[in-house]
């Protein structure tokens, strides 16, 4: 018996589409929160929860009744047409709410942040390594800290003339300051910097003082645009969106509409695989959809560089023209999927296949009375339960970083996320199978703990990059947490589903989802919490490294689930996982 590997590729295009639009959602919808209409990382982090808070409803919902659909296109085709058009649509409308809230906000300039002197972050506060300095400054004081080492009123009147011009006409997104930590012999200084050699894949960028001296040994440096102008965009974003708060409303309602559409057939387009393929080739199956997920991905990030939605430059760009592409790459993928699987042709195919196959083998699916109950002894009700804290816990970690990301390395780390994120996910794809090989040899179980170990590594050396840390650094721990999470994610999910029989299975991966997916609701509001308390963002990779490290420990508990899965005949059934 071999897949049909045509006809699941071709079914796959569903999942390309869905990661395709999350991969872009989940990118640029945070910086439009905090950039556009000045959200602090809380109210950022609610809005963000919204699309796991209705999947935890919606998904199991609109998977049933497309259950007891049975048109003349099939019972998943519909939902996934009808979903895939309201999405397109609703996206391309948000962007539309976007670009009305930023030219409201592009009334502000440089000028105006000099002439209204916001209070703005102090870059260098740390409330825990840093907690000595100052928290904030008014735009004024923090520009002569940069240009002149002094306050604002510490300057003559010529050094005031030359400091607003500076600002307002001079400033730029090159501008680089290092400061330099007070000591017993030396109090705080800032110094602006000139850079003398491009930073490149094994080396970080360097920089020399005005007067040419070098700069010492790790010396760190940040982004002058980011620290004077980006918190004062924010802050008259949020002015704007506190007088127009109808555009505000008007982009959640979309947002929800948005989120509505693609839960309409994001449960009907993953039950569509086993819809068409036999049982013991599903897992194969999953591995091809998985990867086509994977893709469409991959695409949007590329896609991303080729805009420069991840440049500190263009924080402040209309996304219009970035989701009308991405949005064109949906369509196409729904016309192929439209045009080439035939739903209920392919479905009638696999029952009778299914069938032959029972009928060869008529105890396969026979169960016990007690089985068929789907009680748990103690024992393993235990185990289960430690799994679900443990995926909720790895998913805490995880999303926190995946939901921010994109607002930290803009802000703080000034690079383009879409090159981190890509390498995530290729070094993910390559991992695959030297995983499933590991894990045939080891066991799930403790697969899975060096998995956590990689990440809460991988998390842990990311606390200490910097803007001026090399690239390879971070190319180094971005590679290292995409193995780290394929290991996870691809052995999770079936040692929960090793603990069900038979008809149980699909009450199972309820339970992997709603531990997921109520940790990915949590998450986004209590990191965005925790940043807005200690007031700075490089809290994230901390929170990220403990939850994972917790999970380390909750999964040392779990003594269930976790046969060792014998070596696959094919090695496509290694790259099988859950829709995450």
């Amino acid at each position: 018996m071999k897949l049909n590997y045509k006809r699941t590729l071709l079914v796959g295009f569903a999942f390309f589409l869905i990661c395709a639009f999350w991969q872009a959602y989940d990118t640029i919808v945070p910086l439009m929160l905090t950039n556009k209409f000045g959200l602090d990382q809380v109210w950022s982090g609610v809005i963000m929860s919204l699309d796991n808070i209705l999947a935890l409803v919606l998904l199991p919902l609109f998977g049933a009744i497309s259950d007891k659909h049975n048109g003349k296109h099939g019972k998943r085709t519909p939902f996934i047409l009808i979903g895939t058009i309201l999405a397109v649509v609703c996206f391309m409308a948000l962007t539309f709410v976007d670009g009305a809230q930023l030219q409201k906000v592009s009334e502000g300039t440089k000028a105006t942040y000099w002439e209204e002197n916001y209070e703005v972050e102090n870059r260098e506060f740390h409330a825990i390594t840093n907690g000595e300095v100052a928290q904030s400054y008014t735009v004024r004081d923090y520009t002569a800290k940069i240009y002149y080492n002094k306050l604002y009123d510490e300057l003559t009147p010529e050094e005031q003339d030359v400091l607003k011009k500076w600002y307002t006409e001079e400033l730029t997104y090159d501008t680089v300051y290092a400061y330099t930590k007070p000591t017993a012999d030396a109090p705080e200084s800032y110094r602006l910097c000139i850079q003398t050699k491009a930073g490149g894949l094994l080396s970080s960028a360097e920089y020399t003082y005005l007067d040419g001296t070098p700069l010492p040994e790790g010396q760190r440096t940040t982004n002058g645009y980011s620290a004077l102008v980006s918190e004062a965009e924010a802050q008259f974003a949020a002015g704007v969106t506190k007088n127009n708060v109808w555009i505000l409303a008007i982009f959640v309602i979309v947002l929800l509409m948005v989120l509505i559409s693609m839960a309409i057939f994001r449960s009907p387009a993953v039950a569509l695989m086993p819809d068409v393929v036999v049982k013991p080739l599903r897992s194969k199956a999953n591995a091809i959809i998985n990867l086509m997920g994977t893709a469409g991905g991959i695409l949007v990030l590329l896609l991303g560089m080729v805009f420069g939605t991840g440049q500190v430059k263009n924080q402040m760009m209309n996304y219009t023209w970035f989701v009308l592409t991405v949005c064109g790459i949906m369509v196409v993928a729904l016309v192929v999927f439209l045009l080439t699987v035939k739903e209920k042709r392919w479905n009638q195919d696999m029952l009778d296949a299914q069938m032959q196959l029972d009928q060869q083998n008529p105890e396969a699916e026979e169960e016990t009375p007690e089985e068929a109950k789907g009680k748990l002894p103690k024992d393993k009700l235990r185990s289960l339960i430690f799994i679900m804290i443990s995926v909720a816990l790895w998913f805490i970690g995880y999303n926190a970083i995946t939901s921010k990301y994109s607002v930290y390395a803009v802000n703080v780390l000034n690079k383009d996320y879409n090159t981190t994120l890509l390498i995530a996910q290729a070094a993910a794809i390559v991992a695959y199978i030297p995983v499933g090989l590991l894990a045939s040899k080891i066991g799930r179980k403790l697969s899975i703990l060096i998995g956590v170990g990689l990440l809460t590594a991988a998390f842990t050396g990311a606390i200490f990059v910097t803007a001026s840390s090399p690239d390879w650094l971070i190319i180094l721990l971005f590679s290292l947490a995409g193995i780290a999470w394929a290991t996870i994610n691809v052995n999770s999910f079936p040692m929960v589903v090793e603990l069900a029989k038979g008809s149980n299975i699909g009450k199972y991966t309820g339970y992997y989802y709603t531990a997921s997916m109520a940790a990915q609701v949590v998450t986004p509001i209590l990191s965005g919490a925790l940043m807005t308390a200690l007031n700075t963002m490089s809290v994230l990779f901390p929170y990220g490294a403990i939850f994972v490290a917790l999970s380390f420990v909750t999964m040392l508990f779990v003594k269930h689930g976790d046969s060792k899965p014998s070596a696959p005949k094919d090695k496509m059934e290694m790259l099988a996982g859950a829709d995450d």
